[in-house]
């Protein structure tokens, strides 16, 4: 499944239930060129700055994903099902069961990056989401977005909102 390349950030989130499953696209227009979009995405130090996440991303289709994500520290594995860089990332993101995933994920992200007039439009995708993540997923994706856009922009990233007790 593939965001339509005229798909606008002015419909940045859209849904898709497939049963107890959800697929999300979240799009967020940059401006920034796509290979400095693609750096921030798969450079492991960026990534930890921006997306609070340790990484090992090799860089080739077949290649291992090894990642420890967000202010939670959820740990997910995977492989690299498509690389074409400065254009597309997808890889695979299963996550044991434990407190964040009672039932474990099995999902799929796929970082889509079109070219603008106005830079570059981020397109990521998330597939095999469990549906009552869905809601509090987007909402940390979008913070997310928050930190990578300021990190593209050069200026202090915002703070991660606090976990409540």
């Amino acid at each position: 499944m593939s965001a339509p390349p005229d798909a606008s950030a002015s419909d940045p989130v859209s849904v898709e239930a497939q049963g107890e499953h959800v697929t999300l696209i979240l799009r967020r227009l940059l401006r920034h060129p796509p290979g400095a979009v693609w750096k921030a995405i798969t450079d492991p130090e960026a990534i930890r700055q921006w997306f609070l996440t340790s990484s090992v991303i090799e860089g080739r289709v077949g290649g291992k994903v090894d990642m420890v994500t967000g202010p939670y520290r959820m740990h997910g594995t995977g492989e690299v099902l498509a690389w074409d860089p400065p254009r597309l990332l997808e890889y695979e993101y299963h996550v044991a069961p434990g407190a964040a995933f009672p039932e474990g994920a099995q999902t799929v992200l796929r970082w889509e990056l079109v070219p603008q007039e106005e830079g570059t439009l981020l397109v990521l995708t998330l597939r095999g989401l469990p549906r009552r993540t869905a809601v509090p997923f987007t909402s940390g994706v979008k913070g997310f977005f928050d930190r990578l856009e300021a990190l593209l922009d050069g200026r202090p990233l915002p703070d991660w909102p606090a976990r409540s007790p």
